[in-house]
């Protein structure tokens, strides 16, 4: 199978756009638990304000990266979390969500060098640096393009391919048990991936990268995930900003918006005009860009 690579992503970016994405981002190494875990970098060390791409289910930072590289003057890292993109673990089938946070939170501590971060989550990713964020004190800003809270029974109802009834939907979740935990399954079965973006093309793409979501991910991680107590929003001290596209067919607003108006922070909400859950449509990923380089502006006055 050919593996999608960045300018197979680029290439659904309009052509405005496509001719500003760096396409060869420095591939670096960080050992973590028994994880090679990639991180995909463009080091500035002039760069006032550092900024960290938290991918999504459905990705990895290679698929992101055309996107991300559109972010201006920033030191830029891209980080492929457990079961995705190019990091290798010594056993995937024992990964869960909780290793995900505490890998993102090891991770933001060892880099931390003093400038301000900001972190920018797509996807579920939204939720997980929100997540980092909230536990670690470390970041200046999150802006996230979906926070979908996997324990509201009306955002698993969106998430997966079929619904509240879908695979460990509600309180299946609670009875995958040792044995059963370890198998691994393909995230297309699981997710919406149809609906992943406005051009079938590019949903077709996610859908078939193996390191993406053709990826095969444990039950026991899927269940981790759905069971998972986020910080409650009333305890949140980092301001967050919900940058959410305006046609997104997978996760509609609301789901976001639901834990958004009870972050105690400050908070903002976004549109990306025409831009579907993968956002690459024009005015939509300028908006994306816009609304990371203010926010990037706005840390670094502090």
């Amino acid at each position: 199978m050919d593996v999608p690579g960045i300018t197979d992503y680029a290439s659904f970016l309009p052509r405005s756009w496509r001719e500003r994405v760096a396409l060869r981002p420095e591939r670096t190494t960080w050992r973590w638990r028994g994880h090679r875990v990639n991180v995909l970098r463009r080091p500035d060390p002039e760069a006032a304000v550092r900024t960290l791409l938290v991918h999504g289910a459905g990705g990895h930072a290679g698929a992101l990266w055309p996107v991300a590289s559109l972010i201006g003057d920033v030191d830029l890292a891209a980080v492929d979390l457990p079961l995705y993109g190019d990091t290798v673990s010594r056993d995937p089938a024992a990964v869960r969500y909780a290793d995900w946070v505490a890998l993102l939170c090891d991770l933001v501590r060892a880099e931390d060098d003093g400038r301000p971060l900001v972190l920018l989550g797509a996807s579920i990713g939204g939720m997980l640096a929100y997540e980092v964020a909230a536990r670690t004190g470390r970041a200046a800003a999150v802006v996230a393009t979906c926070l979908l809270d996997p324990r509201d029974w009306r955002a698993r109802t969106v998430m997966t391919r079929f619904g509240p009834a879908g695979l460990l939907g509600g309180m299946a979740a609670g009875l995958v048990g040792r044995r059963s935990g370890g198998w691994r399954v393909p995230m297309a079965w699981v997710a919406a991936l149809g609906r992943m973006s406005r051009n079938p093309a590019l949903s077709r793409l996610c859908a078939r990268d193996p390191r993406g979501g053709g990826a095969r991910v444990p039950l026991g991680f899927l269940a981790s995930y759905l069971t998972f107590r986020h910080t409650p929003p009333e305890r949140m001290r980092t301001p967050v900003t919900l940058a959410h596209p305006a046609r997104d067919a997978w996760t509609p607003l609301e789901v976001s918006t639901r834990w958004l108006r009870r972050v105690a922070a400050p908070a903002e909400l976004v549109m990306l005009r025409e831009c579907g859950h993968f956002p690459v449509e024009e005015p939509g990923v300028g908006d994306l860009v816009g609304v990371v380089n203010r926010v990037v502006e706005r840390v670094d006055r502090k």
